[in-house]
Parts: C-alpha cells; sequence; structure tokens
C-alpha cells in the first residue's frame, strides 16, 4: 500500500497525519512547537512523527510518495520556501520543501496553511463542486484561501488572500508597520475581539476570548451584544466587498472564531438586505480543524501523482 504525509505547522502546535492512496486517513499525531520552533527542528519534529505513524499502522517508509506541509504565513509553493510568518521564529525565507524531501527522501510540497484548508473544502468539505469560492479562517488573525475558476489564487508575490489588512469602515487607518495584525485583524481577529471587550469592560474584569464574548452576547449581555453587533458588521462589510470584486458565490467560515454560530447567524443578518450585484451564501466549514490537514493530503496525492 502507498501512502502520503499531511502536515499543518501552528505557532505553538505540529500536526502530522498519515493517508492511503485513496486519501483516508489512517492515523494523527501531534506535538508542541513551543520550545523548538525552528524549521531543522520543527522537520526533525515531523521525521519522527511519521516514523511513529508508520509503525502504528504496520507500513514502511518505503510505502511514502509525498508530503505535503502548511505553514502560517506568506509561502512560496514553487520554490517550497516560507517567506515570512509572524506566529514562527526564525522561519523568514526558510527552505521547508528542501528540509522535508530530506528528511523523508520523498517528493515535497510547501502551501500557505489557510489555502491548504481551501483546498480540502474543495475536495471534501462545504465547498465541493463549487468553483468561485472564499475560505475566510478567523482565528487570532484572518486570512483567505480563494479559487477563482477552479483555481487557487496565490499572486505574483504569494500573498493573495491576505485579507486581514483590508480597510473598511470602523476599522483603523494608519498604515502597519512589519509584525503588526492588519486593518481588519486588529478589529474583527480572536485578538482584536479580545481586547476590544477589555477596553470596554476595564481591566477589573477577567480577559474573554471572542467565542466567551458571543456566548454572553447569547446570553443577553448588553455590552457583549455591543462587541458582537460590532464584529459582525465589520465582517459584513469585507465579505461584500470581497463578494463584488471576486463575483465569489460562496464564503465559507473556518478557524476558532469563524466557525462560531453564533457569529455566523448575526453577519448574515446584516449581509440580508445587501442583494446588489449579488448577495453571497455564507456557511460554516464542514472540516472544522482538520481542514488543513485534509487539503494537505489532496495536494501530497496531486503530487505524488495518486
Amino acid at each position: 500500500m502507498e501512502h502520503v504525509v499531511a502536515v499543518d505547522i501552528g505557532g505553538t502546535n505540529l500536526r502530522v497525519a498519515l493517508a492511503d492512496s485513496g486519501g483516508k486517513i489512517l492515523a494523527k499525531w501531534s506535538a508542541s512547537t513551543k520550545s523548538t520552533s525552528s524549521p531543522k527542528a520543527v522537520v526533525q519534529l515531523i521525521r519522527n512523527g511519521v516514523g511513529l505513524l508508520l509503525t502504528e499502522v504496520g507500513a514502511s517508509s518505503q510505502s511514502l510518495r509525498a508530503v505535503a506541509a502548511g505553514a502560517p504565513g506568506v509561502t512560496d509553493r514553487e520554490a517550497g520556501i516560507v517567506l515570512a510568518t509572524s506566529y514562527l521564529k526564525g522561519w523568514k525565507n526558510a527552505p521547508l520543501a528542501a528540509l522535508l524531501q530530506s528528511a523523508l527522501h520523498i517528493p515535497a510540497v510547501v502551501e500557505n496553511d489557510v489555502r491548504l484548508a481551501a483546498i480540502g473544502e474543495s475536495w471534501l468539505g462545504a465547498a465541493r463542486g463549487v468553483q468561485n469560492f472564499v475560505f475566510l479562517a478567523i482565528g487570532t488573525g484572518i486570512a483567505a484561501g480563494i479559487f477563482v475558476d477552479g483555481q487557487l489564487l496565490h499572486g505574483p508575490k504569494w500573498i493573495a488572500g491576505e485579507v486581514g489588512y483590508l480597510m473598511v469602515p470602523g476599522t483603523p487607518e494608519l498604515p502597519v508597520g512589519p509584525r503588526s495584525p492588519g486593518s481588519l485583524e486588529t478589529v474583527i481577529g480572536g485578538e482584536g475581539i479580545r481586547q476590544h471587550w477589555q477596553r470596554i469592560c476595564g481591566n477589573g474584569q477577567r480577559a474573554l476570548a471572542a467565542t466567551e464574548v458571543f456566548g454572553r452576547a447569547m446570553n443577553g449581555d448588553r455590552l457583549a451584544k455591543d462587541v458582537l453587533e460590532q464584529s459582525a458588521r465589520i465582517l459584513a462589510y469585507a465579505i461584500h466587498n470581497m463578494s463584488t470584486v471576486l463575483n465569489s458565490s460562496l464564503f465559507v467560515l473556518g478557524g476558532g472564531v469563524g466557525i462560531n454560530k453564533v457569529l455566523l447567524t448575526a453577519t448574515r443578518h446584516i449581509l440580508q438586505p445587501y442583494t446588489r450585484p449579488s448577495r453571497p451564501k455564507l456557511i460554516s466549514s464542514a472540516l472544522g480543524a482538520d481542514a488543513q490537514l485534509i487539503g494537505a493530503v489532496r495536494l501530497a496525492l496531486d503530487i505524488a501523482e495518486l
């Protein structure tokens, strides 16, 4: 039996999956990257994890055909390089594909993690059969994986989809500096919502995650409802503008904040009157936290030609 490896590299956590030639994930393994996040150290962790997964399923390394890895930040897929990321230290111009190929002795490909999630949703998730859609990941920050006419959009400098830098009404207008969050994500990213809640409640209140604030809004908390309303309205502005430019028929919300049903419902309500030139359909991710791994499996199968 032939196998492929899927990798999702996060700011604090690493996930590795082993899949068969039909794309079925057979086993998963994870590890923390908090204490050892250099490219070489992470690749060594991946190598160790792959070894453990092969043992778990009773397979040998000779069965491996390809590995696909997702990383947060700007990734040059053609060169296999992580150009820049604010989530991992020491990863500027990191030759991740070459490191993986050397460690595992199989073809390797690297992609931005949110684009991998979009590939996953296109293949087995909420966007199956949809040629034009946007996967919008809202977690600590915001980014998008964009499909246009069935093709994943990268841009000449590999920054297509960095929608956290959008400027819409209600977001900061000042230019952002290096390693700083973009205008949109400072307001509706998970960290931006947490900070907004802290500002309006005062430092004496316990800090709440965005999803906790939305939960309070559902229970009638007036201040929490104000935060939810602002977040949903600004998100609706961004989605409406992206839909108008891209003519996308579908927006799939993912990420720890994006999959929240309270935010989804509130954003849909605000978008309801905006029917011109068209109103995009707004739904939650069908794959959840596994979207990146499933997208990596699909990409690995493609380069292995399985």
